[in-house]
């Protein structure tokens, strides 16, 4: 499932196609996706102007002139393909109509921007704009790892007494969001943390300082266009690379990349997720 990099590299695809245009027409072809897709959705889209295009999370939100806002799940294979305009040096023309486009909008000025979801995972919502956040998939979130809400600070009391995995802690959505397995794995690598330390056991120091190595991967990731593993594309159909550098994830059984280490990356399965990670350097 795309995390947070792979989502906020589509939000950026998206925007200077969406932001400030109107949606000339929206055509809806299926009544559901992993939930059922909402009352009159293609009505209330089309003639609306995207007035803004945000992320929360794992959720692109667009806010719109008729004071509602698309909510946008990707799932494990959505994608938002833009096509009929230039996308950085290119111009992308209208593919033939496939299988899984379930959501179509036609842009003024020609372009289109269509939803395509082989596995139907995904997910799409209409809500009040000044509501959103009360959205029941929205509500519960934690602050943003990117945001100024998130530091040391935060992390280090949200960490505190807590007897679970570290690894399973950061990914609990109620505390940081956005965050998912495989930028975790990256995160503690860096950190020298193993993933089955408990997040209480951690010391105030050691606590806030995932802070920064947090923010770090993720800006490296968002400026790599993301990891493309199995569906993930970027709204213009290009792979994110991320993947080439990752130092423990899908590595096991590779000598660890510190320099002197030694070590082999081994994996574990926590929760039902594989963690990769280096016993030598991770403690």
């Amino acid at each position: 499932m795309p995390e947070l990099p792979e989502v906020e590299t589509v939000r950026r695809g998206l925007a200077p196609v969406l932001e400030g245009r109107v949606i000339a027409q929206a055509r809806v072809n299926r009544p559901d996706l992993r939930f059922p897709l909402p009352d009159r959705m293609a009505e209330r889209l089309t003639g609306a102007r995207v007035l803004a295009l945000r992320r929360r999370s794992k959720y692109i939100l667009a806010d719109l002139s008729t004071a509602e806002t698309l909510l946008i799940h990707l799932g494990m294979s959505g994608r938002m393909l833009v096509s009929g305009t230039m996308l950085g040096d290119f111009h992308h023309d209208h593919p033939a109509p496939q299988k899984h486009d379930h959501v179509v909008l036609e842009i003024e000025g020609g372009a289109r921007v269509t939803f395509n979801d082989a596995r139907r995972f995904g997910a799409m919502d209409l809500m009040a704009t000044d509501t959103a956040e009360a959205h029941p998939l929205l509500a519960k979130l934690g602050p943003e790892p990117l945001g100024n809400a998130f530091d040391g600070a935060f992390l280090a009391a949200a960490l505190a007494g807590r007897r679970t995995p570290i690894k399973s802690a950061l990914l609990d959505q109620h505390l940081v969001a956005g965050l998912g397995n495989i930028y975790v794995c990256e995160v503690l690598y860096r950190a020298g943390i193993a993933p089955q330390r408990l997040a209480g056991d951690l010391t105030a120091a050691q606590a806030a300082a995932l802070a920064p190595v947090i923010r770090d991967v993720l800006d490296e990731a968002i400026a790599a266009g993301g990891s493309s593993l199995r569906d993930y594309r970027q709204a213009d159909g290009e792979l994110g690379y991320f993947q080439h550098v990752f130092r423990v994830y899908d590595r096991e059984g590779q000598p660890c990349v510190t320099s002197g280490c030694g070590g082999t990356v081994a994996r574990i399965v926590q929760s039902g997720r594989s963690s990769f990670y280096c016993p030598t350097c991770q403690r």
